[in-house]
């Protein structure tokens, strides 16, 4: 015999239930992506096709690049982020793009490097790796890395994790610099069918973990694919925010985890029976 409680009926009659606050903070709540579009500033075409994606898509932009200046003032303007896509030494030895910082440089050359190319990148608020198999997973570098950002701050990194031997988001986090790391890469392989496939892990992950990140190229498949796919996320319930919103969030959801599992311990400890 069922017990009808009537509860659902209250509850679909009570105006809270469909409040714009409660409609609002469920919005807040949903899982969040970001997206970053790397080698930007190479072609003018490319460039000015993922500047018109719907959205807060992040723009890495190279230093030195041909249009990286003009790209990166229209991103600014367009209200997408701006980030330095800094060149790093690679394990397999790859030709480096203009401005890149190796392993054999000094620390005075290094960081002399870098702030050249973030001078030459607009309304830059963030870095990422570009190669850097090699350099990532060296913590001295990174600490030069790290403690130059600390002295440009406010700017945030971002690890592409080219290589599981990277060190590079635990020395941003040991140095107070915001950080995160790539989840998903969008196109490793140019095929409609692969980036499709890796758009659709990123919200997998993203409804798993709460948040993950994106690093895709502007291809003409990924932008046709990402034109795609991007007016679709509201309506899966999924929200398109700025890495440093993504950033934001995951810290929130570490000091989250921080203090429930302290007061878990402690808890523990308080409910252990005398001797």
């Amino acid at each position: 015999m069922r017990i009808r409680t009537g509860l659902w009926p209250v509850l679909f009659l009570c105006p809270a239930f469909f409040s714009p606050l409660n409609a609002q903070q469920r919005a807040l709540s949903a899982p969040a992506i970001s997206i970053i579009i790397d080698d930007m500033g190479k072609r003018l075409e490319a460039g000015q096709r993922v500047l018109a994606l719907p959205g807060p898509v992040a723009c890495a932009f190279l230093p030195q690049a041909r249009y990286t200046p003009r790209l990166a003032n229209t991103a600014h303007a367009a209200g997408k982020e701006v980030m330095l896509h800094l060149p790093m030494d690679s394990v397999d030895q790859r030709p480096l793009d203009a401005g890149a910082v190796t392993l054999d440089m000094t620390e005075q050359q290094f960081v002399s490097t870098v702030q050249a190319d973030l001078a030459s990148v607009p309304h830059a608020t963030g870095i990422n790796n570009h190669m850097g198999s090699l350099l990532t997973r060296h913590p001295g570098h990174m600490l030069w890395l790290m403690r130059l950002m600390q002295r440009h701050s406010p700017l945030f990194f971002v690890d592409s994790r080219t290589t599981v031997e990277t060190v590079a988001r635990l020395v941003a986090a040991e140095n107070g610099v915001p950080a995160s790391e790539r989840n998903v890469f969008l196109d490793n392989q140019l095929d409609t069918g692969e980036i499709t496939f890796q758009f659709n892990r990123l919200l997998q992950l993203a409804r798993k973990q709460g948040t993950a990140l994106a690093i895709g190229h502007p291809s003409t498949l990924t932008l046709a694919v990402l034109e795609q796919q991007i007016p679709k996320l509201e309506q899966q319930g999924i929200r398109l925010v700025p890495v440093s919103e993504l950033i934001e969030l995951q810290q929130e959801d570490e000091h989250t985890w921080r203090t429930s599992w302290s007061h878990s311990h402690k808890d523990a400890k308080n409910s252990k029976p005398s001797l």
